[in-house]
């Protein structure tokens, strides 16, 4: 049976474990503590893969702290992280406790992110293939979207950002006769036809209701 030769501390205060004259892993203290090791301990395979297991958890849940301290994260896209440098079990586990600690709501973390890219004057289609990509569920996405583009008074916001974009970006083209390319330009940024249209109309009516907006 394998035998613990050894127990190190490391530079990061973590406790590295020997086995059979060899590293294995390294333990957090807790972990360590929790499982009652000591030198020339015998311990059964299944044991040390638990808490080889139970140690790359520790770190991914650290991990995961350390990310959402930096901004917030949707739960798919903190996990695909995770994924980088851990097992899919250790970054599922992480995950959970950060849910646990109240540290991930994937609709809240939605709703800001949607917010900041309809102040950048994206389209619809483009929040919601962002949303998508930080692993935020399709329902979740289109309950969003549903809120934000369906605003009880006011201007509709994909209008808005189109005619926005018209007068900031695309204005000399206009007037350069180029509204073709105006047209193919707004459409690649996932602006619909209909949309596009009113946009191009209010621009040759001189309408400036939305000239305005920040």
């Amino acid at each position: 049976m394998p035998q613990i030769t050894a127990v190190k501390e490391t530079k990061r205060g973590r406790l590295a474990l020997f086995v059979d004259g060899e590293f294995a892993f390294s333990l957090d203290p807790e972990t360590f503590a929790d499982a009652d090791l000591h030198e020339e301990d015998e311990i059964e395979p299944s044991r040390l893969e638990e808490l080889r297991r139970r140690s790359d958890t520790r770190k991914a849940v650290d991990r995961a702290l350390d990310i959402l301290a930096l901004r917030d994260h949707a739960a798919g896209e903190l996990y695909q992280k995770l994924c980088r440098k851990f097992d899919p079990h250790s970054a599922a586990a992480a995950v959970a406790k950060a849910e646990e600690l109240g540290l991930l709501n994937d609709a809240d973390f939605a709703r800001r992110r949607a917010a900041e890219l309809m102040r950048k004057r994206k389209s619809r289609r483009e929040v919601e293939q962002d949303l998508s990509a930080k692993g935020i569920d399709r329902e979740t996405v289109t309950r969003v979207l549903e809120e934000l583009y369906a605003p009880e008074e006011g201007p509709d916001p994909e209008l808005a950002a189109a005619c926005a974009l018209v007068e900031r970006q695309y204005a000399r083209k206009l007037a350069e006769g180029k509204r073709p390319q105006v047209m193919a330009a707004l459409a690649r940024r996932g602006f619909s036809y209909a949309v596009i249209r009113a946009a191009l109309e209010a621009a040759d009516a001189g309408e400036d209701e939305y000239s305005d907006l920040p």
